[in-house]
């Protein structure tokens, strides 16, 4: 596991009424603290990537559809450095996934219909100064494809 990022195992917790999901609360052991909460969608075999942050952590869950969440450590000072990790989460994989300042990430909608995210960072949006730093999908400086080759290992 790339250092600093964390998984949180989620639950949906049904009853006659529908179903309910808690995804982050002030005191689970994760929590670091409160910036913003956003909904991203995105249409199936979209990929939405890279880009890492200098100052905020994000906390991602998908709760309709799946993602494949990809994440980079390019951090020189890591013990990770270099690692690729990649996470399937939503429907059929609930859990939140906790990603540190500097680490790349992006994902890929991978259900047949759109995804959708929830992002819960630890720093508000700043529309004049966006702390947000974007390489293309398909950089080089990453070594990994967005596209599913079948009998190859990604990540």
């Amino acid at each position: 596991m790339i250092e600093g990022v964390k998984i949180k195992k989620l639950r949906w917790i049904p009853d006659e009424r529908g179903r309910l999901m808690e995804i982050l609360r002030c005191d689970d052991e994760i929590f670091t603290k409160f910036g913003q909460v956003y909904v991203t969608i995105t249409k199936p075999g979209v990929v939405k990537a890279w880009h890492y942050h200098k100052k905020q952590y994000d906390y991602i869950c998908c709760v309709k559809g799946m993602i494949k969440l990809a994440l980079y450590d390019a951090r020189d000072n890591s013990k990770t450095k270099g690692q690729v990790e990649e996470f399937f989460i939503g429907d059929f994989n609930p859990c939140l996934v906790v990603i540190p300042p500097m680490v790349y990430h992006g994902w890929k909608c991978i259900s047949e219909d759109e995804a959708i995210v929830v992002n819960v960072p630890t720093e508000p949006y700043n529309r004049e100064k966006p702390d947000e730093y974007r390489l293309p999908p398909n950089t080089k400086e990453i070594p990994y494809d967005w596209i599913l080759t079948p009998g190859k290992k990604h990540g």
